[in-house]
Formats: C-alpha cells, structure tokens, sequence
C-alpha cells in the first residue's frame, strides 16, 4: 500500500474519531422519562447538554407513539412525566 493511501485512511480515522469524541461530550446529561397519555404508556431516553432539555426531548420522543396529530403531540408535551430520572457526567 502507498504512503498516501495510509496517510489518507489515518487522516479520515482521525476525523471520524474527533467527530464522535465531540459529539459524545458534549452529552453530559442523560435522562428516561414516562408518560401516560390517551390512555398509554411510552418511555424514551434522550442525552443533552443539560437535564432540563435531555428531560424535554425525551419527553417529545415519549409521546410521538401515543399522539395522533400536533394537538395530541403539544397536549401530551405539556403532561407531567409519570416519572423522570435524570444522571449527568
């Protein structure tokens, strides 16, 4: 194989491995909530920088299965979890 060809592969490696290495750090807040919604249950986790919008998106993610159109989506985005449990980095 060709110097530049190994030059190449280690220069693609090396950036795919900083891209992933920033994208993982700067998830520093993981959190699974519930929720009960036109009578369901669905649970999601979602990662974020902080709890509160970790807790949020997977909030949305939760009830995207249990509602049916952007009335249901905002109805069941405004419930309170039926349970939350947030860990951070």
């Amino acid at each position: 194989m060709s110097r530049t060809k190994i030059l190449t592969i280690l220069g693609v490696v090396a950036f795919f491995g900083l891209l992933l290495y920033n994208t993982l750090s700067a998830q520093k807040a993981t959190c699974e909530v519930c929720v009960e919604f036109n009578g369901g249950r669905n649970c999601a986790t979602a990662s974020h920088e902080s709890a509160s919008e970790a807790a949020r998106s997977a909030q949305a993610t939760a009830c995207g299965p249990l509602a049916n159109g952007m009335n249901d989506q905002i109805a069941c985005g405004n419930r309170p979890p039926t349970t939350s449990v947030c860990r951070t980095r």
